[in-house]
């Protein structure tokens, strides 16, 4: 994958975003979207003492005290604001908490998830059409804009027909913002 010309700035926010090649689905069952909630989750942070596929091998319990220990003696790369998984695609929000954080993420992410999905689906070859994009949110109207819109992209989808399905549906960050 090529490397982003303008980097991104620490401290700032963007929306980063990415789409498979071809439009395919990306996330075909529930496993799937839980490996890449699992994948954001996980390699938030920069200094890993293990692999994923280690991690992802734990125990509950043990993967509780795992990612406890890495909280409390690692600083992050990004803070995550907002997700959304789409079907063919996925929308983030994201603080820039180091130099070459949002890089750094989402290297780890996309190139997680393709070894994962190529494997599990027995395919090879590019999983993402291109280079993630990132957009700089300049202004808190900016942000809670683009929020909104990732929040609610399931529904202009037509994933979800009716608002009152948002708080339930899981591969948004909007249940986290309801409470649930």
């Amino acid at each position: 994958m090529p490397y982003r010309d303008i980097p991104c700035v620490t401290s700032e926010t963007y929306h980063v975003f990415n789409r498979s090649v071809a439009g395919q689905t990306i996330y075909i069952k529930v496993n799937d979207y839980q490996r890449m909630y699992d994948l954001f989750n996980f390699y938030r942070f920069g200094e890993l003492k293990n692999s994923f596929s280690y991690y992802n091998r734990l125990s509950i319990e043990d993967k509780e005290v795992y990612l406890a220990n890495v909280v409390a003696s690692n600083r992050p790369l990004v803070s995550i604001s907002a997700f959304s998984l789409m079907p063919t695609h996925f929308h983030l929000a994201l603080r820039q908490e180091q130099a070459g954080g949002i890089s750094t993420f989402m290297s780890r992410v996309q190139n997680g998830y393709a070894k994962y999905f190529n494997i599990k689906r027995k395919r090879f070859g590019a999983m993402f059409q291109a280079m993630y994009k990132a957009v700089r949110l300049e202004s808190e109207e900016q942000y809670l804009h683009t929020i909104r819109y990732i929040h609610i992209n399931h529904m202009t989808a037509g994933i979800i027909t009716k608002s009152t399905e948002l708080e339930h549906y899981l591969w948004t960050s909007f249940v986290d913002y309801m409470g649930n």
